[in-house]
């Protein structure tokens, strides 16, 4: 086809005894968004890695402009116009925004780093994302969604003829993920290709224009957009019909004991006077717009965070909770919203990401590598967790397994009440549908979750009442026929509840 400008013909593709990818075809044509579409594991990103030169196909072939290449790395596929955006952050923490930008192709004048250049292209770059981060700053200081546009900025400001996306719009807003829509429009008019793995099946058919779905490393089937509805993605994805998405919500006991009790918290810079109280086999969720304080509430509530005011009380403990510590003690966990980050140790084996929170249960001066091993078997059992080695390191897992291991690291702990923030973030249905269950079960079993998630869908099929943030302080708590989008936008945007804007 006369019109492509990057190809995967027959890419097949193993790791040591394990084959992830067989005989996948996919092609990406000039001025065209090629949504590529699978559960976790099921071979996108790697297949995308062959594509962007950062490892080499098995067997098959990699075609640019309909001539076979080889693509010896990264950097041979970016002096033909190939970038790519990862799933993890490759930016230099300790750099500042512009040396990012221009890390690896400074521009140089006289034997001198011509700054001036630099500085104006990065100024322009990140206009064109409005986005009002300051090219001094220093990457590691910058929110995680700062991070991703400060990515995109880096991979469109190259001469780029092809532009691979592996889940760009995970942790951006709705309006910064409009923003980059239209910069991705803006590229394709000029004829630039796009590759787009996304896992929000909403957003592909708004923007890409033809959708390839994989199951398990093969290629399932090849469409135009305009003629698949999201339900015709999912069932695609995970090869059955995707009906009832969330489990049967089963209302608390009318005599269900309240097991946590949050009074007047105050968070400094973040959080003012917040109360609200949980009940056992209750899910609780917090909706609120990017910086109303959800996640630093929950930070300040388990000891987290310095708090200035207000207090922290769980069913059955004498003391208010104070710190990670008497948290874990009074049973309360707390799943990171930032798995690689905060939550999992990403260039480490399973095991001990497993069992680290719980190390006290396999010994105390040696530790019981037996009883660690039985407990990763059965994790991986329980939870579904997809690996082809039980030595592998936590980096290898798709981002769906990361979770699972990090729900199942949580568990360790044997938790009653359970925090959970933005659980599902960048995970593909089938995932969903497994976290969700979970949920389900352990709610069921007489525990409690609070759950934070920027998905309202997720709330409002989940949650039995949704407390809502802005700004730092609740605006309101809905339960009922209440929890529905309207709603709690209203609250969320100031319209209604507690503080509205007048």
């Amino acid at each position: 086809m006369p019109d492509v400008v990057l190809a995967g013909r027959a890419i097949s593709k193993s790791f040591g005894q394990v084959q992830v990818l067989f005989g996948v075809d996919f092609a990406i044509r000039r001025g065209e968004i090629h949504a590529l579409m699978g559960e976790n594991g099921a071979g996108k990103s790697t297949l995308m890695k062959i594509l962007g030169g950062y490892q080499p196909a098995s067997a098959g072939t990699v075609e640019v402009d309909g001539a076979a290449t080889v693509l010896r790395d990264s950097g041979d596929a970016e002096r033909l116009g190939i970038v790519m955006i990862h799933q993890e952050f490759s930016l230099a923490e300790t750099m500042t925004v512009e040396e990012n930008i221009y890390l690896g192709r400074e521009v140089v004048r006289h034997g001198f780093l011509d700054r001036a250049t630099m500085r104006e292209g990065t100024r322009k770059v990140l206009a064109e994302l409005e986005c009002p981060v300051d090219p001094d700053a220093r990457v590691g200081g910058l929110s995680v969604s700062e991070k991703q546009m400060v990515e995109i900025a880096k991979a469109v400001s190259r001469d780029v003829r092809v532009l691979i996306m592996d889940e760009p719009t995970a942790v951006l807003t709705g309006a910064e993920t409009e923003i980059l829509f239209r910069l991705i429009r803006r590229l394709t008019a000029q004829g630039v290709g796009v590759a787009y793995i996304s896992h929000k099946l909403t957003e592909v058919k708004a923007i890409s224009d033809r959708v390839t779905v994989l199951r398990d490393g093969r290629w399932v089937e090849t469409r135009p957009t305009a003629e698949l509805s999201p339900d015709d993605i999912a069932r695609l994805m995970v090869g059955r019909e995707i009906s009832d998405m969330y489990p049967p919500r089963l209302p608390p006991p009318d005599d269900a004991p309240t097991v946590l009790a949050v009074d007047h918290l105050s968070i400094p810079g973040w959080v003012r006077d917040a109360s609200f109280t949980l009940r056992r086999g209750e899910i609780l969720g917090f909706a609120g717009l990017v910086g109303a304080g959800r996640t630093e509430l929950m930070e300040g509530l388990v000891g987290l965070r310095r708090r200035t005011a207000g207090e922290v009380r769980a069913t059955g403990v004498a003391e208010p909770i104070r710190t990670i510590d008497q948290a874990v003690a009074a049973g309360i966990a707390y799943l990171t919203e930032d798995r690689k980050g905060k939550g999992l140790l990403v260039d480490k084996p399973l095991t001990p990401n497993l069992t680290l929170l719980a190390l006290a249960r396999y010994g105390r001066i040696f530790v019981d590598r037996a009883a660690e091993r039985r407990a990763l078997v059965a994790a991986i059992a329980e939870h579904r967790i997809k690996t082809a080695d039980l030595d592998a390191r936590v980096a290898s897992l798709s981002g769906g397994n990361q979770q699972k291991l990090l729900i199942a690291k949580t568990m360790q702990v044997e938790p009653k009440i359970l925090i959970v923030d933005e659980p599902t973030r960048g995970i593909d249905v089938g995932t969903k549908h497994q976290i969700y269950l979970f949920l389900a079960a352990f709610v069921a079993a007489g525990g409690s979750v609070v759950i934070i998630s920027s998905e309202l869908p997720e709330l409002i099929g989940l949650a039995h009442r949704v407390v809502v943030m802005r700004d730092g302080r609740i605006t309101g708590t809905l339960s009922g026929a209440d929890i529905e989008e309207n709603e709690v936008v209203r609250h969320a945007t100031g319209l209604k509840g507690a503080h509205a804007d007048a």
